[in-house]
């Protein structure tokens, strides 16, 4: 099975430690690489509600 691959837009915009671009905490970030593939589907899911609040509030970043 293949790595599930980091979310990440390379827009690295903090709101209260989370990322606009790709939804993900400063500490899911971080621990991205040593986590199993469980893990980051779970952080991916996390992150996946995260940027719906946050387009919904008009507040989500995206790559230009």
């Amino acid at each position: 099975m293949k790595d599930v691959r980091s979310p990440c837009i390379d827009v690295c915009a903090f709101e209260r430690d989370i990322c606009l671009g790709c939804g993900r905490s400063k500490a899911q970030i971080r621990a991205w690489k040593k986590l199993d593939n469980p893990s980051r589907r779970a952080v991916l899911a996390e992150a996946d509600l995260r940027l719906i609040v946050l387009e919904a509030q008009g507040r989500r970043r995206y790559r230009q």
